[in-house]
């Protein structure tokens, strides 16, 4: 429960702020813009961070750096309730929550992993903890627009800060299967060099709408500062050092595949989110709980695939879900833009909402279940950091790319929203490309993969099978 939980509040926080746009722009003497900056940079921080925060977890242990990111998360939602201009809101929300949610999630998905032993009882786990993610995801607009319209949106991140402190409390009773080894190198450099990569690459995305030229020279920067992060985890392994990353990582071709399909994943759910959300309040002038309640199609969708992930995983490979899934996904944002073009009904949008939540709600678990179960558990902080990463920067990517496309198109806001929906529709193409060249047959033991430097004495390996 507090892991799901606390899965469900940094979902939340990444998309109930969408409806908010308005209001905090009115209320904080801002623009569309710059609360887009502030929802966008949560979101990179938490893909910046992660990896070296999975990494932490083996330094520190899996128990202490949940509850260290539980209560640097509680700081954010404080700051970000009292904050008396946007400054302080990117402080508070962007990134003491930002910093908060890449501490406490990847020790989320290795507890998990480690506790868990079989694959099935292992993706009933994960079928909860993601189907908490994808629920905080869609419905956060409903929930945020509640709140907002009924009181203050101030009051959201009051509501975040009460479940922190449940989580808090539930977490107590969670125990630590393997034990922290202080001694363990922390790469710093490598770490500095892969935040300052993909901050740069999203910066660069995110200045798409101002010059074209600058973000052409901020992504092939970035791109040059990930090259040169990857020469340094090599170089370090080579001269017998511990690494930030294992290379190792990056030779499992099932693993490569899954993290690009949960990359696009969260890109589209992310990305959909927030054109809707803008595009209801921008031009159709929606309050945030009329916005908020068009959302609970996608809500149920997600829901409803997320109980039922237990029992596909039993009937079905984790391929041929992952298939489904950008199947239906794809299908869902034709729908939407099919019923919404020249109608103004708010409901038009819940069949394509719908579609969209069943479709990524099918195949979260099972892109998170190949990932996991590839590698054996002296891996795991590693992955696990890698994987919640990468999915973070599926976010931000999704609402940098389509954020930027709808807000340079506001003088002509129905070509924009199109064009951001179809944006995403191809990107959704891509994780269907990834996913059809995935194995028929389910991965073999990741065990074979070879272990970092200096890791822990695993008494049981068979316990991450694939």
């Amino acid at each position: 429960m507090p892991l799901a939980l606390a899965q469900f509040i940094c979902s939340f926080a990444g998309s109930n702020m969408n409806v908010m746009i308005t209001t905090i722009s009115h209320d904080l003497d801002t623009t569309v813009q710059g609360v887009q900056v502030c929802i966008t940079l949560f979101l990179l921080v938490m893909a910046a961070l992660m990896i070296p925060c999975g990494k932490l977890t083996d330094r520190w242990g899996r128990k202490r750096c949940f509850m260290i990111g539980l209560s640097v998360y509680g700081v954010g939602a404080v700051l970000s309730a009292v904050s008396p201009g946007l400054g302080v809101l990117i402080l508070g929300n962007s990134i003491f929550e930002g910093v908060g949610t890449a501490l406490l999630i990847p020790p989320v998905y290795i507890l998990t992993t480690l506790l868990f032993g079989d694959m099935k009882s292992r993706a009933r786990a994960f079928g909860a903890i993601s189907g908490m993610g994808g629920i905080g995801a869609a419905a956060g607009p409903l929930i945020g627009g509640a709140i907002t319209t009924a009181t203050t949106w101030r009051l959201a991140f009051v509501f975040q800060a009460l479940i922190i402190v449940v989580i808090v409390l539930l977490a107590r009773g969670i125990t630590d299967p393997l034990p922290a080894d202080a001694t363990r190198s922390f790469d710093t450099v490598g770490a500095v060099l892969s935040a300052v990569g993909l901050v740069v690459v999203v910066g660069g995305i995110m200045a798409a709408d101002k010059n074209l030229v600058l973000m052409l020279v901020l992504v092939a920067a970035g791109a040059l500062v990930l090259t040169g992060f990857f020469a340094w985890i090599r170089s370090r392994e080579r001269a017998g050092r511990e690494a930030l990353l294992s290379t190792a990582l990056f030779r499992n071709r099932t693993s490569n595949l899954a993290l690009v399909t949960q990359n696009v994943q969260w890109a589209v759910l992310l990305g959909t989110s927030f054109v809707v959300a803008a595009f209801l309040q921008t031009v159709r002038h929606y309050n945030a709980i009329q916005t908020g309640v068009i959302f609970t199609a996608a809500t149920v969708g997600i829901l409803l695939s997320s109980l039922a992930a237990g029992r596909l995983a039993r009937r079905y490979r984790q391929r041929s879900l992952i298939l489904a899934g950008f199947v239906i996904t794809i299908i869902g944002i034709i729908v939407l833009l099919a019923l919404v073009k020249g109608r103004p009904g708010a409901w038009y949008f819940a069949p394509g909402l719908f579609l969209i939540g069943i479709g990524v709600g099918v195949m979260l678990t099972p892109s998170v279940n190949v990932v996991q179960s590839a590698f054996p558990e002296n891996l795991q902080g590693e992955i696990s950091g890698l994987s919640r990463s990468i999915s973070n920067l599926g976010s931000s990517l999704g609402t940098a790319i389509a954020g930027t496309i709808l807000v340079a198109g506001l003088a002509d806001p129905k070509r924009s929203y199109g064009v951001a929906m179809i944006v995403l529709a191809v990107i959704g193409l891509i994780g269907l490309g990834a996913a059809i060249r995935l194995p028929a047959a389910e991965p073999a033991s990741g065990a074979s993969v070879r272990a970092p430097l200096r890791s822990p004495q695993i008494p049981n390996p068979s316990h991450c099978q694939s």
